[in-house]
């Protein structure tokens, strides 16, 4: 993990994610300290972030810290990954998954 993925708050996420995913993708990794599944998804995250460096942002939100728009967006079970596109939910997925399986989603969003 060679960078630290920027992290967003119910402060900034207007900016940050719905603004700025109309310039490209933000996919938003939704997490807490806690939660072991979600530790398990970070490398992969993070291979993503690299990966798809310009052709998609990448930042996470801690559900403990922020509950305004986990709560909006749903957010029942961590992780969970939301990929806006034109400041709207293009895509959702839970759970720890395999790359390949977020990798397919981005697919699709992303020429």
């Amino acid at each position: 993990m060679s960078e630290k993925l920027q992290s967003v708050t119910d402060g900034n996420f207007e900016a940050e994610v719905l603004a700025a995913s109309k310039a490209q993708p933000v996919m938003v990794d939704f997490w807490a300290d806690w939660c072991r599944p979600c530790h398990m998804l970070s490398p992969t995250v993070d291979q993503i972030a690299q990966e798809y460096q310009g052709k998609l942002k990448v930042v996470k939100m801690n559900v403990d810290e922020n509950s305004g728009f986990p709560s909006r967006y749903n957010i029942r079970g961590i992780p969970t990954l939301l990929i806006f596109k034109d400041g709207q939910v293009a895509d959702q997925i839970v759970g720890a998954v395999p790359k390949e399986h977020i990798q397919r989603a981005l697919g699709r969003l992303i020429s």
